[in-house]
C-alpha cells in the first residue's frame, strides 16, 4: 500500500512518537479489507511503539481504530482506506494518539477538553477532496482529547450503499449523533462554535485585547498572503484577519501557470503560504470574519474593522484583500438543491456522481477544466454556455472536444434546476438563439460562472466601489480613502490569477510602507479613529 518514499516519509514522522499506539481493525473477506490490513501492518512494521491487531468487531467492515495505547476511552475510528488527500490526516492521528502535542492554539484545545456532553460523529469524505482533510484532522484531534467525543469518518467510496441511504450528495458532510451537523469545510473553531455556545465571546475577548496594528490585511488568500510578508519585511507591526486563510486556493486543484512552479495544488500552495507567513512576526487570526469598516476621522488616524463575533481590531493602514467567491446561478431550484446535486467543487463531489449524467454550466477555464475532470468519473457531461462560443484556453478546448463522453451546448440559458425526493433531476434549458427550450435529465449540476467581490460588507463605508462591486484602486493600489489600499480578486484590477494577486499584493505592501513611513500619526490617534 506504501511505496518507499511514503515508507520513509512516515517513518520520519514516527519518530515523533512518545507514546505506544494501537491499530485496532475490524476486518471481512473483501478485497477492501486486505488492503486495511495490509496497510496498518507496514505501519506497524516502520515503528517498534505502533502494533496492529485485527480482532474488531465493529460493524463497518473494513475500519479501524487508532487510539493511545494508555488511555483506550480516547479514540478515532477510519472506516475505508484514507489515502490520497487524507494520507496526510492518518499521519497526525498517529502522532497525536502517539503523544506528539498538535499544532493548534491552546485555547481551543483547552475548549474541546471542557466540552461536557457526549458527541457521536459520522462525517464522510471522498479521497479526492481537498476540503475534507481539515474536517477529519479537526474532528480527529478532538476524539483524541476528549473521552465523551466519538469520531467515525467514512470514505464514500468504500460505503456507497450508506453515502445513498443518507442522500450525501457532497462532501464533507458530517453527522453528529445521527442527525445532519454540518455540510463543507469546518475548521475547528467553527465546530466549537456550533457546540460551545460561549465560543464566539472567547475569541471576540481575545481579539478585542489586540493593540492597534500598523498593517492590518483583511484576507489571506496570495494577495492578502503577499502583503503580510512585504510589510512584515519591512519591519511594522503586521495582523492578517482571515475569514478562511488560503481563500480560493482551497477550491483550486491543478495549478500549472504560475512562473517558476511547473505543477502544484491550492491546498498545498495555501499551505506553503502559511508556512510563509509564520517565517515572520505575522499576527494570523483566521476564521475573522469582517462585517465593517469605519475609517479613521483623519488621516494618521486609526481605522477600524468590525468582525462577525463582535470584535473589533485597529490599524494605521489597511490592506483590503477579501477575495471573492463562486457566483451562483440564482435560477429557480439552484439554492433548494445545493449540495443535493447542485455543487461547486468538482473536485470534492466528482466521485459522489460517478456513472451518472451531469452537466458543469459555464464555457471558460474554470468549467472546461472541471468538465475535463468529471469526465473521467461520471457517466455523461453536458457543458453549458452562455455565450455563442467557448471562452476558455484552446488547450482546454481542444483537450474537451476530444471526450467522448461530453456534449457542449453554446448559446444555452439554464433557467431552472428541477428535483424529486430532495434531490436534482434535470435542469431547463434554453437556446438564446432559437428561443426553444428543452429538459435535460440528469442527477448532478456543477456550477462555474465566474466570481463576485466580496466586498457587501463595504458598501457603507465611504470606499469607492465600482458597479461590480470591486473596490477602486489606483495604479498603486491606493482607493479614494488615506491609508486603505486594495489588492487581489476584490478589486477591479483585470485578470483574476493567482500570480497577479501575488503581485497586487505586494504592491500594495510597498504603497502601505510608503504611507506610513510619509504619514504622521494623529496627535491623538485613538481619538482620531
Amino acid at each position: 500500500m506504501l511505496d518507499a518514499t511514503m515508507k520513509q516519509q512516515l517513518t520520519a514522522y514516527l519518530a515523533n512518537l512518545r507514546e505506544p499506539v494501537e491499530l485496532v481493525a475490524s476486518l471481512d473477506d473483501s478485497a477492501k479489507s486486505a488492503q486495511t490490513r495490509e496497510l496498518l501492518e507496514e505501519i506497524a512494521a516502520l515503528h517498534d511503539m505502533v502494533r496492529a491487531s485485527f480482532d474488531g468487531t465493529d460493524a463497518r467492515k473494513p475500519s479501524f481504530v487508532i487510539r493511545r495505547a494508555s488511555d483506550a476511552e480516547k479514540w478515532v475510528r477510519f472506516a475505508g482506506l484514507p489515502m490520497g488527500h487524507e494520507f496526510t490526516s492518518l499521519v497526525l492521528a498517529l502522532l497525536w494518539a502517539g503523544g506528539h502535542p498538535p499544532k493548534v492554539d491552546a485555547d481551543l484545545i483547552e475548549q474541546v477538553r471542557g466540552l461536557e456532553g457526549d458527541y457521536h460523529f459520522e462525517m464522510y469524505f471522498s479521497l479526492s477532496c481537498h476540503n475534507c482533510p481539515d474536517v477529519v484532522q479537526a474532528l480527529t484531534l478532538m476524539a483524541l482529547e476528549n473521552p465523551r467525543i466519538t469520531v467515525t469518518l467514512i470514505e464514500g467510496g468504500t460505503y456507497k450503499d450508506e453515502v445513498e441511504a443518507r442522500e450525501v450528495m457532497a462532501v464533507p458532510a458530517t453527522f453528529l449523533n445521527g442527525e445532519p451537523f454540518w455540510n463543507g469545510k469546518m475548521e475547528l473553531a467553527e465546530i466549537l462554535g456550533r457546540l460551545d455556545s460561549d465560543a464566539d465571546a472567547k475569541a471576540a475577548e481575545r481579539l478585542a485585547a489586540k493593540e492597534p496594528f500598523e498593517v492590518l490585511v483583511i484576507g489571506g488568500g496570495p494577495a492578502g498572503a503577499a502583503t503580510a510578508i512585504y510589510t512584515a519585511r519591512k519591519g511594522f507591526r503586521t495582523g492578517i484577519a482571515a475569514e478562511r486563510f488560503g481563500g480560493q486556493l482551497h477550491d483550486t486543484l491543478g495549478i500549472e501557470n504560475l512562473p517558476g512552479t511547473p505543477y502544484t495544488e491550492g491546498p498545498k500552495l495555501a499551505g506553503e503560504l502559511k508556512r510563509h507567513v509564520g517565517e515572520y512576526d505575522i499576527d494570523l487570526m483566521d476564521l475573522a470574519k469582517a462585517v465593517k469598516l469605519v475609517p479613521a476621522k483623519a488621516e494618521g488616524g486609526l481605522h477600524t474593522i468590525e468582525l462577525g463575533n463582535g470584535a473589533s481590531l485597529k490599524a494605521r493602514s489597511l490592506i483590503l484583500a477579501s477575495g471573492a467567491r463562486w457566483r451562483n446561478l440564482g435560477v429557480p431550484g439552484e439554492a433548494e438543491y445545493r449540495n443535493k446535486g447542485v455543487a461547486y467543487c468538482p473536485h470534492c463531489d466528482g466521485p459522489l456522481f460517478k456513472g451518472k449524467r451531469i452537466a458543469v454550466i459555464g464555457g471558460g477555464n474554470s468549467g472546461v477544466e472541471a468538465a475535463i475532470d468529471l469526465a473521467k468519473i461520471v457517466g455523461h457531461v453536458t457543458l453549458i454556455e452562455y455565450d455563442d462560443k467557448l471562452r476558455a484556453d484552446e488547450v482546454l478546448q481542444a483537450k474537451l472536444h476530444s471526450l467522448g463522453n461530453v456534449e457542449i451546448v453554446t448559446s444555452g440559458q439554464t433557467t431552472e434546476i428541477t428535483g424529486k425526493d430532495g434531490k436534482v433531476d434535470g435542469l431547463v434549458l434554453k437556446d438564446r438563439k432559437s428561443g426553444e427550450e428543452r429538459r435535460i435529465a440528469l442527477e448532478g449540476v456543477f456550477v462555474q460562472i465566474g466570481l463576485v467581490p466580496n466586498t457587501e460588507w463595504l458598501q457603507d463605508s465611504g470606499l469607492e466601489l465600482s458597479r461590480f462591486g470591486e473596490i477602486m484602486t489606483d495604479a498603486e493600489g491606493r482607493t479614494n480613502l488615506p491609508g486603505i489600499f486594495g489588492a487581489g480578486d476584490v478589486t477591479d484590477v483585470p485578470y483574476k490569477q493567482i500570480v497577479v494577486a501575488m503581485g497586487e499584493g505586494s504592491k500594495a505592501g510597498l504603497s502601505a510602507f510608503d504611507y506610513l513611513i510619509r504619514t504622521e500619526p494623529a496627535e491623538d490617534i485613538a481619538e482620531a479613529a
